[in-house]
C-alpha cells in the first residue's frame, strides 16, 4: 500500500456518519471559532451532491434561508465537522440536484422516500 493511501486510511478510520446521498435532507453540526471562543453552528438542507472520494470527499448542502438560496460545501472528513444527522430520506433519480438552483416553489422540493 503506498503512503498517500495509508495516511487517509488513518484519517478516515476516526468518523463515521451515516449513510446520505443527494436528495437527502441532512443537518450538519459545524465547529465555529470565534476569537478564542468555539461553539457549534448547525446547518440543514438538502444534499445536492458529494463530490471525490477519500479525504478529498465533500458534500453541497443547500437551504433556504429569508427566500433566499444558501449553498455550503463541506470537506466530509474535516476536523471541523462535529457530527452528520441525517433528518429525512428524499426521492431523487440523479446524483446531482443542480436543477434545484432554478426551481421555485412546490418545484423546489424533493419529495420523501417512504420505508
Amino acid at each position: 500500500m503506498d503512503a498517500i493511501k495509508f495516511v487517509e486510511q488513518e484519517f478516515t478510520q476516526g468518523k463515521s456518519f451515516p449513510a446520505f446521498k443527494a436528495g437527502d435532507t441532512v443537518n450538519v453540526h459545524y465547529k465555529i471559532r470565534e476569537g478564542n471562543k468555539e461553539r457549534i453552528q448547525q446547518y440543514q438542507g438538502v444534499v445536492l451532491q458529494r463530490r471525490n472520494s477519500g479525504l478529498n470527499e465533500t458534500l453541497t448542502v443547500r437551504k433556504i434561508s429569508n427566500g433566499v438560496g444558501v449553498e455550503r460545501i463541506f470537506p466530509l472528513y474535516s476536523l471541523n465537522i462535529d457530527k452528520i444527522e441525517l433528518v429525512g430520506r428524499g426521492k431523487v433519480r440523479r446524483a446531482r440536484l443542480f436543477y434545484l438552483r432554478a426551481a421555485k416553489g412546490k418545484r423546489a422540493k424533493v419529495k420523501e422516500r417512504r420505508g
